[in-house]
């Protein structure tokens, strides 16, 4: 079992404490594995396996767990005269109807440390929800890092720049390292991931019927990438195509990819005006595999692709990140955290006097003294620039955050 110390490391303060731990993120990107490792732990450190209870919703063997009544005589059945401490780890539990009655019931006892994944954005955000509300705390987990990657990669990693086209090409899927990296192996593999995340968390769940429309918008904002675009955008595309489609239904059919954390929305942040704008957002993948497996993959798309990276990286990090708007230019990424901030400019190469002054003219603008960077596939990038600091992107992903990055 390969361990994902980055997020073991953010969850340990709160192991054994009185809050539920709630592990979010896209199907596949490794939850089941990561409260398999947790499990692990406890038992290394003693913990009768009686006092530890694993409850896993893509398991026939738990099919019958329906709502939270189910639930809950489960739970009180297996840990009867189970004296001390115990451990309850229940997987994919937006599959069981009302289960926060019970969760909430379970942790009122005080005497078990519970953990819950969900494939779902919506998850904590219920009417329900409200029932453990300020008794959680959120861990989202995403695709791996290059820097995992590289760990997955094991025996089979060449060298540095070429295992870095394999990232860019094939995405973080954990699953991959039990692939030859091969297109038609992989792809396949990423799509029938794509297929279950369309077929359970989108068509059952919302009730869907014109599979095709919500295909071609799902493909209209993978195609999309790093691009600005809005609802009335991809009605006005859609429509062009024979595809009668009203923005109201872009914009829910768009929010139900975006709440299986397939891809996320990123608004534009006014710097000048210092507040949120509330229309024409980014889109990105919630991993650049999927986005291949579903459009293949165009060298030409590198730039929004490198995007991409870099703002699962940020986000990864517990960054909130925006589109910077500042006049009439943009700035690729504001990245705040613990009251800081950070302004990234994300382009392939500076290859000519033309792309420095669009990469660099905005961060100059810029009038307070937060960092700023721009990061790029270059690997000769000189000294720093006006006080704008270039970065190799490889670099950028395998640092160890804002002291490597010269802040």
């Amino acid at each position: 079992m390969y361990t994902r110390n980055f997020y073991m490391d953010k969850i340990k303060p709160f192991m054994g404490k009185p809050v539920i731990k709630v592990i979010t993120g896209m199907r596949r990107v490794g939850k089941s594995y990561f409260l398999r490792q947790i499990i692990r732990g406890l038992e290394d450190e003693g913990i009768d396996g009686k006092n530890i209870l694993y409850i896993d919703k893509e398991l026939l063997d738990f099919d019958f767990i329906r709502d939270y009544r189910d639930l809950d005589k489960y739970i009180n059945e297996n840990f009867a005269g189970v004296g001390g401490d115990k451990y309850l780890f229940v997987d994919e539990i937006q599959e069981i109807a009302q289960w926060e009655k019970t969760i909430n019931s379970i942790l009122k006892k005080g005497d078990t440390d519970i953990y819950i994944t969900g494939s779902n954005a919506h998850l904590l955000s219920s009417e329900l929800a409200t029932f453990i509300s300020g008794r959680y705390v959120e861990f989202p987990i995403y695709t791996l890092s290059f820097d995992e990657y590289l760990f997955f990669r094991g025996e089979k990693r060449g060298d540095r720049d070429s295992e870095f086209r394999n990232y860019l090409r094939f995405g973080g899927l954990p699953a991959l390292h039990h692939f030859d990296l091969v297109e038609d192996v992989v792809y396949q593999y990423i799509h029938s991931v794509y297929d279950t995340i369309l077929l359970k968390d989108i068509i059952k769940r919302h009730s869907i019927r014109n599979v095709h429309l919500l295909e071609s918008i799902n493909k209209y904002v993978f195609d999309n990438v790093g691009n600005i675009f809005s609802a009335k955008k991809v009605s006005d595309f859609l429509k062009s195509q024979k595809l009668n489609v009203g923005v109201l239904t872009v914009q829910n059919y768009i929010s139900h990819l975006l709440a299986t954390f397939a891809a996320y929305k990123v608004q534009r942040y006014d710097i000048k005006g210092k507040r949120i704008l509330e229309i024409h957002e980014k889109y990105f993948a919630g991993d650049i595999g999927m986005r291949h497996a579903v459009l293949s993959y165009r060298e030409g798309d590198i730039g929004g692709l490198l995007e991409n990276l870099v703002f699962l990286e940020l986000k990864r990090r517990g960054y909130t990140v925006y589109i910077g708007k500042l006049d009439e230019k943009e700035i690729d990424f504001v990245a705040e955290k613990d009251g800081q901030r950070l302004y990234i400019q994300v382009c392939y190469l500076l290859s000519s006097e033309k792309t420095m002054e669009r990469e660099f003219s905005p961060l100059r603008q810029i009038r307070d003294n937060y960092p700023k960077y721009v990061l790029s596939m270059d690997t000769i990038l000189g000294s720093d620039y006006e006080g704008i600091k270039r970065m190799n992107i490889i670099d950028f992903l395998l640092s160890d955050g804002p002291t490597a990055w010269g802040t």
